[in-house]
């Protein structure tokens, strides 16, 4: 979703709504929380400290020096069992990630050849950067809304990357930053069309959004879905993150959350494969110590940092949700599937630039679902892959393979998405959605088995 500066907790710097949560990793406690949140126009997290790690720090490093848990992506790989699918050769070779940000990064190729080279994964067969909605602005180093929107582009193509190391890359990037309403919308459109009109890509991964009612009305919303539409009749997969506020998101001032629920889009489109968010809990090698439950970093950060959920206002339940409609009722229910998005348990991330946020080269630790959108994108390639043709709007089967509880889907039942946060000199809670058995509105239908998953998928 889109990227906004949502807080400062105890040198912790973290941003909401299913962009970039960043962790600086100097800090040192990140348990204290001010409970003070605040947004701007900044689309990613600024760093209190300059302090930063120049060579990939393990788990152990992560939880000695900052208290959390932080992943590499052999661990992820593992924990998402994508090594039998890599043994077949499936790897995302032959097809195309589509990963769309605003002005994209200075440093976006040696970030991610770097990445490679310290974790070892072969480089991309092809990655490309297009401009096609019009000339990115060169990059300002002093401006830290660029800064942020440069931190999250290498998020999204290291981590899309690392689960589908044989894919292609291109790297889309528009000229005006997405905000809340309608801005940034229409460049990403235009942006979008052009790579679907001109076969470029396969899967296309959006790490931003905005509330559904920031946008002045609902035909607003509607007018911009003709991307969706058309990605839909070539069988182009889009995914949309599901947000990092937990059932809340932001209003159009960019300051308060809404103290009721909300929902947001692109994520909410019934024609978007929406991808909320999990913690992980990883040993060294990757494998699971405990089950995975509902992302919330809400006792972390002391305010909303949780997995995005719940009821759309504008799109009603579409027929693949016919199968949940007693969870969802008569709208659009999100998330429908959930990969790693928490801070705690976040995953490692190459910068290599010194940009307007504070922000100087080394790896730092980023979550939010930010991160699981690239991470699914990875996915649907090495499904598509195996297919032999783009699957296109998976919904349908996703759903299908739910309502059977196919073992590539592994339900998750602990946690929730509720968040606290104050305001206006007020506390506001809004109560988000229990994971529970089957469908929920935190984590959808729960996370993959990829081994599993993707041959089900692909079928």
């Amino acid at each position: 979703m889109r990227l906004r500066l949502a807080g400062v907790v105890a040198g912790i710097s973290l941003l909401a709504s299913s962009g970039v949560w960043a962790l600086a990793p100097a800090v040192a406690q990140p348990a204290a929380a001010s409970g003070h949140a605040r947004a701007a126009l900044v689309p990613s997290a600024r760093h209190l400290s300059n302090r930063h790690w120049q060579a990939p720090p393990t788990t152990a490093d992560c939880l000695a020096q900052i208290g959390i848990s932080c992943y590499a992506p052999f661990q992820l790989q593992q924990a998402y069992n994508l090594e039998p699918l890599y043994e077949r050769g499936l790897t995302g070779r032959g097809r195309t990630i589509v990963i769309v940000d605003a002005f994209g990064s200075p440093t976006v190729r040696q970030d991610l050849a770097k990445f490679d080279a310290d974790f070892g994964l072969p480089d991309p067969p092809h990655f490309r950067i297009i401009q096609p909605a019009g000339k990115v602005p060169p990059f300002d180093p002093t401006d830290p809304e660029m800064a942020g929107w440069a931190e999250e582009t290498s998020l999204d193509v290291q981590w899309a990357h690392a689960i589908a190391p044989g894919a292609n890359i291109l790297l889309v990037e528009t000229p005006v930053s997405e905000t809340e309403g309608v801005q940034g919308f229409p460049e990403i459109v235009e942006a979008e069309n052009f790579v679907i009109d001109h076969g470029l890509g396969d899967v296309i991964s959006q790490s931003f959004g905005a509330t559904e009612e920031t946008f002045p009305n609902k035909g607003a919303l509607l007018g911009l879905r003709s991307a969706f539409k058309n990605a839909a009749r070539h069988h182009v997969t889009v995914l949309g993150s599901s947000g990092d506020a937990g059932p809340t998101d932001f209003q159009l001032d960019l300051e308060s959350l809404y103290t009721h629920r909300v929902n947001s889009w692109p994520s909410s489109d019934p024609l978007v494969t929406s991808i909320g968010g999990t913690q992980l809990h990883l040993d060294a090698d990757g494998n699971r110590t405990a089950p995975d439950n509902v992302w919330n970093d809400q006792e972390l950060f002391g305010t909303a940092a949780a997995s995005g959920g719940g009821f759309s206002h504008v799109f009603g339940r579409p027929q693949f949700q016919n199968v949940v409609r007693n969870v969802v009722g008569r709208h659009r229910g999100t998330p429908d599937i959930s990969m790693s998005a928490a801070v705690d348990g976040g995953v490692l991330v190459n910068i290599g630039f010194t940009g307007g946020d504070g922000i100087t080269p080394g790896y730092y630790v980023f979550g939010g679902t930010s991160e699981s959108a690239p991470e699914f994108a990875g996915v649907v390639a090495i499904a598509d892959q195996l297919a032999h043709h783009r699957l296109g709007l998976l919904n349908p089967r996703l759903y299908q393979l739910g309502a059977r509880r196919s073992r590539g889907i592994v339900d998750v039942t602990i946690g929730d998405n509720t968040v606290t946060f104050t305001q206006g000199g007020q506390t506001f809670t809004v109560p988000g959605f229990p994971a529970v058995r089957g469908y929920d509105l935190s984590t959808g239908w729960g996370t993959i088995d990829a081994a599993k998953f993707v041959p089900a998928l692909a079928h």
